[in-house]
C-alpha cells in the first residue's frame, strides 16, 4: 500500500471562532451575496436550513461543497465561491444550525438539542440535494475550522460519496479532552445549556500571541478582514454551553481510531493551515491528525502550511495564493474523463 504524506512549507504565503464579548455590530451580513442565489431545506430534525449556492457561467465541472466554522456564516466564502466558479465548479455553503439564517430569530448560537450529530445529518441531505442538481458530477467537501471537524466526521461515515476533502484551519488535538468536557458538561447541565459562559474561557487565549486591538488577530493578519469580522452581526458571537459540549464529545467520537478506521484510504484529503494559527496549535495539532490519517493508510494526505499566516487563509494578506493553490489542488484531482 502506497503511504504518502507531504508537509509543504508554502513560501508566500472560518471559523472555529474565538467567543468574545459582545462587539459593536454594523449592517446586517446575512442578505444573498451578489451573484448567490439561495434556498432552505427542512431536515429531519424540521429545521429550515438556509443555503447559499454560486454556479460558473458555463455547465460545472464539479461541486464543492462549503462548510463554515463557528461563529460564522455561508456568506463570508462569497469571494473564494467565485474564484471556484471562475474555473468551473459549482458552490454550495449551508449556514450551520445556530448560524447565519439557519438560527431561529433571537437564538444566534443555540444549535439545539444534538447540534452536533444534526449537523453531519444536514450536510449529507444537502449533499443528496446537490446530486439531484448537478448530477454525478465529482464532489469535493471543504471545510474550515469546526467545519473541518464536521468534515472529518462527514469522511468517516460518507467518505465514498467524495471525490476529495479540503480540511482548513483544521486541528486533531485538544488537551486533556476528557477532563475538558468533564467541566463543560456540569456547565451544560439543567439551566446552564442555554447560558453562553464556557466559550469565551476555553478559547480566549487564540489571540495572546498576536496584537490585541480587537481580540480577533488571532483571525488574519490583515486588519480590514478583522474589521469585517468584528462588524458582522452574524460572526464572533457566543454559543450555548450545550453547543461547546455537544463538539467536544464529537471531536471524541470521531477522533476514536475505530471511527478514524472507517475513511476510505482512497479519498485524497488535503490540510492547510497557517504555521501561526493557534486552532491547530502552530501546525502541531494538524501534524497529530495527519500523523493519525497516515497510519490508517490513506493513501493522497497532504499539509500545505503558509509561513506567518493565521486562521482564516481565504481572508488573510496571501489569500489570492491560497485560493490559487486550492484551485490548483481541485483541478488536480479531479477524475479523468
Amino acid at each position: 500500500m502506497l503511504k504518502r504524506r507531504t508537509v509543504i512549507f508554502a513560501a508566500a504565503c472560518a471559523t472555529f471562532c474565538v467567543i468574545a464579548m459582545s462587539l459593536p455590530r454594523a449592517a446586517r451580513a446575512d442578505a444573498p451575496a451578489p451573484g448567490a442565489t439561495t434556498f432552505t431545506f427542512r431536515d429531519g430534525d424540521g429545521i429550515a436550513v438556509f443555503v447559499r449556492r454560486w454556479l460558473p457561467a458555463g455547465t460545472p465541472k464539479a461541486t464543492v461543497l462549503i462548510d463554515h466554522g463557528l461563529a460564522e456564516h455561508s456568506g463570508r466564502y462569497d469571494r473564494f465561491a467565485r474564484v471556484l466558479n471562475a474555473a468551473g465548479y459549482a458552490v454550495y455553503a449551508p449556514d450551520n444550525r445556530g448560524h447565519g439564517q439557519t438560527a431561529l430569530p433571537g437564538k444566534l448560537g443555540d444549535g439545539g438539542h444534538d447540534p452536533w450529530n444534526g449537523t453531519v445529518r444536514d450536510l449529507a441531505q444537502l449533499t443528496g440535494i446537490i446530486r439531484t442538481e448537478q448530477g454525478g458530477r465529482p464532489l469535493f467537501l471543504f471545510g474550515h475550522s469546526l467545519g473541518s471537524a464536521y468534515a472529518q466526521r462527514y469522511i468517516e461515515l460518507h467518505g465514498r460519496e467524495l471525490t476529495g476533502v479540503v480540511l482548513s484551519g483544521t486541528f486533531g488535538v485538544v488537551p486533556d479532552l476528557a477532563t475538558v468536557i468533564s467541566g463543560v458538561d456540569k456547565a451544560a447541565a439543567g439551566d446552564g445549556a442555554l447560558q453562553k459562559t464556557v466559550a469565551p474561557s476555553l478559547f480566549a487565549s487564540y489571540n495572546k500571541p498576536f496584537e490585541n486591538r480587537t481580540g480577533f488577530e488571532w483571525l488574519s493578519r490583515d486588519p480590514a478582514e478583522v474589521d469585517k469580522y468584528v462588524h458582522d452581526p452574524f460572526s464572533g458571537f457566543a454559543v450555548t454551553n450545550e453547543y461547546v459540549d455537544a463538539f467536544l464529545r464529537g471531536f471524541a467520537v470521531e477522533w476514536d481510531p475505530a471511527n478514524e478506521a472507517l475513511i476510505p484510504v482512497t479519498l485524497p484529503v488535503l490540510m492547510v493551515s497557517g504555521d501561526t494559527d493557534p486552532v491547530g496549535g502552530a501546525t502541531l495539532s494538524v501534524k497529530a491528525l495527519a500523523d493519525r490519517y497516515d497510519a490508517h493508510g490513506l493513501r493522497d494526505l497532504h499539509m500545505t502550511f503558509y509561513p506567518g499566516a493565521r486562521h482564516e487563509l481565504l481572508n488573510e494578506t496571501n489569500r489570492d495564493v491560497v485560493m490559487r493553490d486550492l484551485v490548483t489542488w481541485f483541478n488536480e484531482h479531479m477524475p479523468a474523463p
